[in-house]
């Protein structure tokens, strides 16, 4: 009863102050400056295996390992971070010379600014949502599409596909490979010309090729790990099958090379005849043996350019058939109502605090009005006393 007493007593109060608050909540939404929100929708590119992808395990494990560890696992993500990107926002800044029209001194306000009006998200359709406020509707829808414009530009630039990315990965490797294959070539040929030319036997030449093979496919193993171990841990199955094939070829060239060495330890007795035979002709003996080491180098290079030239061609058809295609979805377009101020909302919100204030200035009024004892006045002396600045 002491409650509804109260309300009672005070019930001007109560009526009053959420309507004049409510007035001046209607008034002040009528004087803030309209703002408009213009929305469209994209489909982002989606990451599929194309054919050409399958097609690279019929080429050695190097192509699968480098295309599943090089894929990317949330397209969503990384178009939206493209979306927020300083390139992209910067394009936008420059082209509707947002500096000016928001009254910005700094290039990084602007930013801020410009994010603070922007809303991009992935919804669970899987579709990205882009929200633009402005004060003019056609500003809004504009800015919403030249996100989709400026982002389609953007991705032209990086290799954001798999097979892109494996393209990238193959280009390097080529390039490295055809160096090296350059300059073994050339040092074979200085050699021949100033120690002459040696000539090999059928089954060294079969030695000679099956050892550059093996320690091409061994590069090539090593180039695939290495790739692997930025994105797997090495307890992973993948990993620890290219690991194993990576020792098992291993095992074989030094069984190879073991092999050579002991035919050439059994042939010591006549290479000494012949290297005295080709000193007295005036031609050394390890000039031959020179020749065939830089020949070996360029077999070596030679088939691991071959390797990776294949690789690299079928990275290219695979990209070619996988171009980053931006749907748009729903296009934006210039929005018929304001996003806000949203009057009705301001109103009743000014409303209700009106109320709240009245009902804590009654039931403060009420207790303010309520007689005190002798130690409640003197404590309210005392604190008075103490609020005083003298």
């Amino acid at each position: 009863m002491d409650i509804f007493l109260t309300l009672a007593k005070h019930k001007k109060k109560i009526f009053v102050y959420p309507v004049a608050f409510g007035i001046a909540g209607l008034a002040i939404s009528l004087v803030l400056p309209n703002a408009y929100k213009a929305n469209t929708k994209i489909l982002p590119p989606q990451q599929s295996q194309s054919t050409a992808s399958a097609m690279l395990s019929q080429l050695g494990g190097l192509a699968g390992g480098a295309g599943a560890a090089l894929g990317i696992k949330s397209p969503n993500d990384l178009y939206i971070a493209m979306l927020k990107s300083r390139a992209l926002t910067d394009k936008l800044i420059q082209r509707f010379d947002l500096q000016k029209r928001y009254d910005a001194k700094f290039l990084e306000s602007t930013r801020k600014e410009l994010d603070e009006k922007s809303v991009i998200a992935s919804g669970k359709d899987n579709m990205i949502s882009i929200d633009v406020e402005d004060k003019d509707a056609k500003v809004a829808a504009a800015i919403a599409n030249a996100y989709v414009e400026e982002l389609t530009v953007l991705t032209s630039k990086f290799a954001l596909t798999e097979a892109s990315q494996r393209r990238v990965f193959f280009e390097k490797q080529l390039e490295l490979a055809k160096d090296k294959m350059i300059a073994a070539e050339t040092a074979l040929s200085s050699g021949i010309d100033s120690k002459g030319m040696m000539s090999v036997d059928a089954q060294s030449k079969a030695v000679l090729e099956t050892v550059a093979r093996l320690r091409a496919n061994i590069s090539a193993k090593q180039i695939q790990l290495k790739a692997m171990q930025a994105f797997v841990t090495p307890s992973n199955n993948e990993y620890k099958r290219a690991n194993q094939e990576l020792l098992g070829m291993q095992d074989e060239l030094a069984k190879l090379e073991k092999g050579s060495a002991s035919n050439a330890a059994s042939k010591s007795e006549s290479a000494m005849q012949a290297s005295e035979a080709a000193a007295s002709a005036g031609k050394p003996a390890e000039a031959g043996a020179s020749n065939i080491q830089l020949l070996r180098d360029v077999k070596y290079y030679q088939m691991l350019y071959e390797m990776l030239a294949k690789q690299y061609e079928v990275a290219r058809l695979d990209e070619a058939k996988d171009i980053p295609l931006i749907q748009v979805l729903d296009k934006a377009v210039e929005p018929e109502r304001k996003f806000k101020p949203q009057s009705a909302l301001i109103t009743i919100a000014a409303a209700f605090f009106g109320l709240i204030l009245a009902l804590v200035a009654a039931f403060v009024s009420e207790a303010m009005s309520q007689p005190k004892s002798a130690e409640d006045a003197e404590k309210w002396r005392q604190l008075k006393a103490y609020l005083q600045f003298s």
